[in-house]
Parts: structure tokens; sequence; C-alpha cells
């Protein structure tokens, strides 16, 4: 859902030639080509998904798209960003506080959360977002040597049924506090999705499908006292159905899964601080028993 309103020309200027608009379908060309700059491995069809469930904002230099920013509601009181991307050439004018000030005003009164690169640390802190744990970047091709592909076969690993979507729904509202609905739904349309079921229905759950490279598994939620073990025996079971392809997982500091990737063969390449820029009446409400372990995606959670 591209956003679409009076707002769609914002103001012209930050200098000669540049203006803000609302991001559009065809801007996404550029858009890759933007983020592959940047070794982001995107392709369009991930770009075209983001822009599907979310709003934008774009800067034009000249008719040429230099800069994004999006964003993504979960019902009225919380919201992601990401995406959030300047020309190298462009840098250093503006850009990236302009657009976030747009984003920001969009989302009017929600608790916005986002994954922060290194570089994009100092800006996010001026607009009074505050760390909150880190994600770990894990991915390889599972080869013969990956011991992750191998494990033995979970007990209690299910393929999801319609019967199980409210449940799902649920354990998702419990882990992260929001309303991730169109997320799910979305989520459940593309990819495959598993649920742990020790006979009393689905108690755990989590998603895999095509991006990147290859393949990501993500979300991981699972709830309860064995949560983390449960968590793992969902991973592997997603692993093992993708032998030989190329697999990334974004794992949560909080969820504790990044040792035990590393030693079942998914080294960590990268890391992202987790950010929060909470509204007043709008913090985040999670069930101590429910946790994510794993994000969907870096930019929508």
């Amino acid at each position: 859902m591209a956003f679409g309103t009076s707002r769609d020309l914002l103001k012209p200027a930050l200098g000669i030639g540049v203006q803000l608009t609302a991001l559009r379908e065809t801007h996404l060309p550029q858009a890759l080509g933007q983020s592959a700059a940047l070794r982001w491995p995107y392709r369009e069809a991930d770009w075209r998904f983001a822009f599907e469930l979310g709003h934008g904002f774009a800067a034009e230099a000249d008719g040429r798209l230099v800069a994004t920013a999006m964003w993504w509601p979960f019902g009225p009181a919380h919201a992601s960003a990401g995406m959030i991307i300047v020309d190298a050439k462009m840098q250093g004018q503006g850009l990236g506080r302009a657009l976030m000030e747009h984003l920001l005003d969009a989302a009017c009164d929600r608790t916005v959360l986002l994954n922060a690169t290194r570089e994009g640390l100092p800006l996010y802190a001026r607009f009074g977002f505050a760390a909150r744990g880190r994600v770990f970047q894990h991915q390889a091709v599972l080869t013969g040597e990956v011991p992750l592909a191998h494990a033995p076969a979970p007990a209690g690993v299910r393929s999801m049924h319609t019967a199980d979507a409210a449940k799902v729904r649920q354990l998702d509202l419990a882990a992260t506090g929001m309303d991730r609905t169109a997320l799910l739904d979305a989520l459940l349309r593309v990819g495959t999705t598993v649920v742990l079921d020790r006979g009393t229905g689905a108690s755990a759950y989590a998603c895999m499908r095509e991006f990147g490279r290859g393949l990501v598994i993500g979300p991981v939620v699972a709830s309860g006292a064995d949560a983390a073990a449960d968590a793992t025996d969902l991973v592997v079971a997603l692993a093992r159905s993708a032998r030989g392809r190329f697999v990334r997982i974004d794992v949560t500091e909080a969820g504790g899964l990044s040792t035990w990737l590393e030693k079942s063969g998914l080294p960590c390449v990268d890391h992202a601080v987790g950010m929060v820029r909470e509204a007043s009446s709008r913090s985040l409400d999670t069930d101590a028993q429910a946790r994510l372990f794993a994000l969907s995606n870096q930019s929508f959670g």
C-alpha cells in the first residue's frame, strides 16, 4: 500500500533540484540500485513486498531517486521503520533528516522501532531513538559440512494449518506487543510456516521465505519455560528442508540463539542495533513468557 494523500508532493526543497515525494511503484527499480550500492541483498521482489505492506518517502534530484525511507504500521499504536538509504553522492545535505521528519510525522503518535546500522546511529539518536539490544545476522549455504542442516528431525514440528492462524497471531502479539496481522498474513501467503504442537495446539511458530540471496528464516516466536529449545527445534526443521540453499536468519540478542547458530555452522556476519522511539502513551507491552527469537526482516521486524 503506497502512501498516497495530499502529501504526495512534500516540501520541495533541500537544495536546487531536490524534491521530497511519496515513494511510488515506479521508484522500485531505482531503489533496488540504491540498496545494491550498499551491498544489501534485496531483490526487486523484496522491495515490492515491503512497498505493498507499508508507506514510503523518496527524495529525487532532477528526476533521479537519491534517497528512500519506509515505515510499516502495526495497528494504531506501533510501527517499524527501515529501507532508509541516501545516495553516497548526496550525503551530508540533510536528506536523511528530512525523510525521518516526514516518516515520524506520518507515523503520528506511534511507538516506532528500527534496526540501525553503525552509520545511522547518530541520526536516529537525534530523533529520540534509544538502543534496546542487538540483532545478529547469521548466514551460510547449507552444505554437507553445516551441522544445522543434518540435525535430527525434531519431534512435534508440523506444517501450519489454517486452524492455527489465530494462535499464531496470538503468539506474535504476546512476543512483540504489536498488532502485526497484515505482516503475518503476507508472510503466510508467500512462505513456509511450521508450528510446534505437543498435542495441545500450536505453542510456537516459524516462517521461511525466499529473500535476498536465498531463503530467510523468521519470524521465530516461542513461549513458555522451554521457549529457547522450541525455537531451535523450529529452526532445525526449516533448515533441514533447505539443504543446499543459502539461508539467513536475523536473531535478537534477547532470544539468545546466536551462539547456538555459530556452533551449528551459521556464522554471524554482521549486527544491527535495535532502537525504539516510544510515544508517551504507546510503550511496548509484551508477555514475559513469549519471545521473538528471529526477525522476518531487519526493516519490519
